[in-house]
Formats: C-alpha cells, structure tokens, sequence
C-alpha cells in the first residue's frame, strides 16, 4: 500500500470516529456516510425514506461531492425541496478501488468544508 493510500485511510478512520462521536453510532461504510451526507443536504431532517428515496439521497450526495471537482453543478431544488444535479462533464473511468478512493477523498472535503462536525 502505497503512503497517500495509507494517509487516506487514517483520515477516513478519524471521519468515522468524528461521525460516530456526533451520532453515537459508526457508520458501517462509505454507503452509510453517503446516506447521512444526502440527508444532510436534503435539509429535512430524521425521518422515514423508502429504499428508493434512499438511493436518491445517495445520488444527491455523490454528487454534491464530486461538486467540488466540477463534476456536478445544482440545477436547482425542486417543489418537493429535492436537490437536482447537472453532470458538468464525464467522470474518469476508474475500477471499484479508484472509484471508493476518489468518494472517500471527496467525503473528507465534503466535512471539511461544511464544518458539519
């Protein structure tokens, strides 16, 4: 394993170890925060979602981080206060590993930036 690979692995602990501190509970993995992420920008707080409306959460996340690379742009919220997203260009075509990796790192900035914990 290579040090960046390393380092990003410590960074993605301590996030889980902050998440679990602020929700009493440890998210099982990247799924999980990308949950919570989509709940959070959905900005209506702890409630019942069904499965569809949980991948949606999911997909709002994604792309709310991969908007910091440009990937996605908000389109706009729609009449239901669900966030819609633009794909500003293509993402790179990565193999499963590439693809948690580049998430994780985006996640980390996703916190970060938000000052959320």
């Amino acid at each position: 394993m290579f040090k960046k690979d390393l380092d990003l692995e410590r960074e993605w602990q301590a996030l889980l170890g902050k998440i679990e501190n602020m929700i009493g509970k440890k998210p099982a993995d990247l799924n999980a925060v990308l949950f919570l992420i989509g709940v959070q920008e959905l900005g209506k707080g702890r409630r019942t979602f069904t499965k569809e409306q949980k991948q949606d959460l999911m997909h709002i996340a994604i792309c709310k981080i991969l908007s910091f690379s440009g990937f996605y742009a908000l389109e706009g919220i729609d009449e239901d206060g669900w966030p819609h997203w633009k794909m500003m260009k293509k993402l790179p075509h990565f193999d499963t590993t590439e693809q948690e990796k580049l998430l994780k790192i985006h996640v980390i900035e996703y916190f970060e930036k938000e000052s959320i914990l």
